[in-house]
């Protein structure tokens, strides 16, 4: 499968708004085109070569009405009741299709940490804490960005926190030299 290359100008609007939000905001990586989409953690991190844990997802939640985004590990699951319990709230659902595109203004599988119509409540998963580099979508299913854990909370303004129980993978050493 070829490499993911590097957008030169992105296609889809979502993508490009993304794209200039990142050089906007310094970001050090570049949004990639995926030969294939990437709804999926484990679809992203076959195709870019990567332990499924340094994908971080974008999950959006509904807490009453209002959007939650969870940037969490790939390979880590949220505990809807952990997160209900950090916010101070009865409960987390997750979002459908339809709440996610209106809050988000993209696609369920190609949420970008960034680029929504308005600011959207952001709790960054610790787990990714433990990849040099993780990888994020770009607004579309087919494009992702490079970043580290320290920029996906600076650019978010996302606060950090344990979204789910425990470690749920943990590089090996060959996985992190070829980091």
């Amino acid at each position: 499968m070829p490499p993911p290359t590097p957008a030169t100008e992105p296609e889809h609007p979502r993508v490009a708004e993304v794209a200039r939000l990142l050089r906007a905001a310094g970001a050090a990586g570049t949004v990639r085109h995926l030969p294939d989409s990437a709804r999926t953690a484990a679809a992203a991190a076959a195709q870019l070569g990567v332990p499924v844990g340094a994908i971080a997802n974008s999950l959006v939640f509904d807490v009453g009405g209002n959007p939650l985004l969870v940037m969490t590990s790939g390979a880590h699951r949220v505990d809807q009741d952990l997160v209900a319990g950090l916010l101070g709230v009865p409960r987390v659902d997750r979002a459908d299709a339809e709440f996610v595109r209106r809050h988000t203004g993209q696609a369920i599988g190609g949420v970008a940490p960034i680029g929504h119509p308005a600011p959207i409540g952001t709790l960054v998963d610790v787990e990714l804490a433990r990849y040099d580099q993780v990888w994020a979508a770009a607004g579309h299913p087919h494009t992702v960005f490079p970043t580290t854990y320290d920029e996906l909370l600076r650019l978010t303004g996302g606060t950090a926190a344990e979204v789910g129980p425990g470690p749920s993978e943990v590089p090996t050493t060959t996985e992190a030299a070829a980091r």
